[in-house]
């Protein structure tokens, strides 16, 4: 089974730029979209219920801003929507389970525009931990993904000196980020690529980040032991991906157990 997390930056500005091409050469099995930023009824009519795919929506209730989705190639059963029954008029959480693997579709909001919004953030952030700490706990692969907003280490993101003071890499923040690895959550990408710089999965439009490669790495695939279990290959599609967003698909492999 092969499943991406996408932070798109808008979806039908993602399916003008040629999204529908970078879903077909990337063969997905399931796909958990970010900042999707529109309702469904908005979208050109094929992708609405796209052809060839199992499709559960999770859009915010302010038009134009942040929401979720989740598609599949098979049967696709949603299970639940934002923090253990809290509201979600953002559509930061959307829960799933496809081929037996549970998919949770996270979508961190971001600081970077205020305090109000820093502060914002780190509420929910409080609110998060102990809910994801319990979904360790089912006895199935469970797959968290999404755009976290933090770079959890110097590793993940380009110039750790000059960012220590914005959010996203705040070091209270990337406390949190530890802490959540702690409570037995797997970074499937830095597990399989050790000690390295990067790879980043976001850049700035600006100052020539994108060809220069100075990025940040915040879109991330956690897995429990089940899950991790069964990798096979975890990457980031920089490759065509940032034609499409401001951040590529990071993408996991799953063998034998989790889906055929």
């Amino acid at each position: 089974m092969r499943i991406a997390t996408w932070n798109v930056n808008g979806l039908r500005a993602a399916l003008r730029k040629g999204l529908p091409d970078h879903l077909e050469a990337l063969r997905l099995d399931a796909l958990m979209m970010q900042e999707v930023r529109s309702l469904p009824e908005q979208l050109p009519a094929p992708w609405r219920q796209p052809v060839g795919w199992e499709v559960v929506w999770h859009p915010a209730e302010k038009r134009g801003y942040a929401g979720t989705a989740t598609w599949a190639r098979q049967e696709l059963v949603e299970v639940g929507r934002g923090l253990g029954g809290e509201e979600d008029p953002e559509g930061r959480v959307l829960v799933c389970e496809v081929g037996g693997v549970r998919l949770i579709n996270v979508y961190l909001p971001s600081g970077s525009a205020s305090e109000e919004r820093q502060a914002r953030k780190e509420a929910w952030m409080a609110r998060f931990l102990p809910w994801a700490a319990a979904q360790l706990s089912l006895p199935l692969p469970v797959l968290l993904a999404g755009d976290l907003n933090i770079a959890h280490t110097p590793l993940d993101i380009h110039n750790a000196t000059g960012n220590k003071r914005n959010s996203g890499f705040l070091p209270h923040e990337r406390e949190w980020f530890s802490a959540l690895l702690s409570t037995g959550w797997r970074d499937l990408l830095r597990e399989q690529e050790g000690p390295v710089q990067g790879p980043y999965s976001w850049w700035s439009n600006r100052g020539r980040a994108r060809e220069l490669n100075r990025g940040w790495r915040i879109d991330y695939l956690l897995g429990n032991d089940q899950l991790a279990a069964q990798v096979q290959r975890v990457w980031v599609h920089r490759e065509g991906g940032l034609a499409v967003s401001d951040h590529a698909p990071v993408v996991v492999d799953l063998g034998e157990g989790a889906g055929g």
